[in-house]
């Protein structure tokens, strides 16, 4: 069973995507890859359920709010970000003037330090990514000290949305496959990186890495974002960075 707390929202009403999709991941080996299905309620009893084919479904009910399932994950990163180069970025985020969801967890500028992740990715000058610096707090960490899946997910989850083109019509999040290849440390700091790969239509492609000061890879992401072709229907009066449905 799993209970999503409303700390750890996106949108007002309902979970956050990213570690939505983490608390799937954690229980497969290796890259995965989650599809959203619909918001994840909040406070609400979920069921994990193993399906056909290695898939593994999170339900409410009867309805499937998830899947995941293995996959690889090959991409080419950008070239690294210098620490102190992420933490200049911070001052260009653009949620800072306009966010949707300002008490979202993992880029909510309203969140209190140590409750949020409070990732706020700027542009780099002269490069085509946006990054910022992260120092995740020890309490996102197990007693090993590296921080849990679903955080790791969390934080690989909002950069991608900010990545894409924010001016058209709101995006949600339908996709996110990621890996963790090595542990990332709490209390140690981190540069989060994040950058486009192509639009297809409505459907834009963004990607994301975690590394060390040193510029060593710690996990990665890919997220497949879709423009909402109504999205009064989803309650959505400005640009949407994480709202989670396909």
């Amino acid at each position: 069973m799993i209970v999503i707390s409303r700390r750890f929202r996106g949108p007002p009403e309902s979970g956050h995507g990213g570690y939505t999709c983490g608390l799937l991941a954690r229980e497969i080996e290796g890259p995965a890859a989650v599809t959203l299905q619909k918001p994840p309620p909040l406070e609400r009893r979920l069921t994990l359920e193993r399906g056909s084919d290695d898939r593994l479904l999170l339900r409410d009910g009867d309805a499937i709010i998830a899947e995941a399932q293995p996959t690889s994950l090959e991409l080419e990163s950008p070239p690294p970000v210098e620490l102190e180069q992420a933490r200049a970025a911070r001052s260009g985020y653009v949620g800072f003037r306009d966010h949707p969801f300002p008490h979202c967890f993992g880029c909510g500028p309203d969140r209190d330090q140590g409750d949020g992740l409070r990732l706020f990715p700027g542009p780099v000058g002269g490069r085509d990514v946006i990054a910022c610096a992260w120092r995740p707090a020890a309490a996102l960490a197990g007693e090993n000290g590296a921080v849990r899946c679903e955080f790791v997910w969390a934080a690989l989850d909002c950069p991608t949305a900010f990545a894409c083109d924010l001016t058209g019509p709101p995006i949600v999040l339908a996709r996110l496959t990621g890996r963790i290849d090595k542990p990332i440390h709490a209390g140690k700091p981190h540069v989060v990186t994040a950058w486009h790969i192509a639009q297809d239509g409505r459907k834009h492609h963004s990607a994301c890495a975690i590394s060390t000061p040193e510029g060593e890879p710690l996990a990665l992401s890919q997220a497949l974002w879709i423009e909402l072709k109504n999205p009064s229907g989803f309650g959505v009066a400005s640009h949407s960075s994480d709202r989670c449905h396909t």
